[in-house]
Parts: structure tokens; sequence; C-alpha cells
């Protein structure tokens, strides 16, 4: 893959975590509906802040995950040990996310557009995370 290739795909995918990250936080709200209309009182009410609070954490970390690949993107294209490490955990990580999701959650919520989006955008970029973290970056006058 070609340094600049290895480097948008990186960017790419630090745009999508970011997204992934506003679309976390703007499904939190709907959350306590949700809970509110599927539960009695009693439940919801200490349903909603551990639920709530798991969305904001999630929404919040998956900020930083994505301004960290913006920034990795040109080092680990020229193989700095650091940039690499970052770049692959963060694939690793991420790529295990839609994974965990369907063997806990199935495809029951499936039916929810911001369930849906948030699948999405998480697959998108553990695809492309994958495939750039664990390829070599190469010169344009290397032929492999």
């Amino acid at each position: 893959m070609l340094p600049s290739t290895h480097v948008r795909l990186l960017r790419a995918s630090g745009v999508l975590l970011l997204l992934l990250g506003i679309v976390h936080l703007a499904a939190t709200p709907h959350i306590s509906t949700l809970i509110r209309h599927s539960t009695s009182p009693g439940v919801a009410d200490r349903l909603t802040p551990p639920m709530l609070l798991n969305h904001v954490l999630v929404g919040v970390l998956l900020l930083p995950f994505g301004c960290l690949m913006l920034y990795a993107a040109p080092h680990s294209a020229t193989g700095v040990p650091w940039a690499q490490v970052l770049v692959r955990t963060t694939a690793v990580t991420v790529a295990a996310l839609p994974v965990t999701l369907l063997a806990l959650m199935g495809v029951r919520y499936f039916q929810a557009p911001l369930f849906v989006l948030g699948f999405a955008l998480v697959t998108a970029a553990a695809v492309t995370l994958l495939v750039v973290a664990f390829s070599s970056p190469r010169d344009r006058g290397t032929n492999i």
C-alpha cells in the first residue's frame, strides 16, 4: 500500500471514529426515553443513570480514538514504532466492537436507525483499520 493511501485510510478511520462518538452522544438522550417507555417507573429510575453514564463515557472515549488516528496516520505510514503500536492496538480494539455487539446483543436492535448507523460506522472503521494497521506502506518504486 502506498504511504499516501495508508495515511488517507487511517485518517478516514479516524473520522469514522469521531462520527461514531458523535452518533453515540447524540443517541444518549433517547436512551432515557426508551427505558422510561419500556419499563416500570421504579425500574426506569434504576436503569437510566448507568445507561446514560455508559453512553456518555463510550461516546467521549471514541472521540480521542478518532483524534489519535488522525495524529498517528502520517507517522504510521513512515513506520514510526509508537504510531504502529497505537494504530494496531486501536485496530484490534475497534474490531472487537462489532463482534462483541453481535455476540451479546444479536440482531434484534437492527430496527433502530441510530443503532444501524453506529454499527455501520464501527464496522467500516474496524475493517479499514485492520487492513491498514497490518499492511506495510511501501514506496511507489517497490513492486511486491
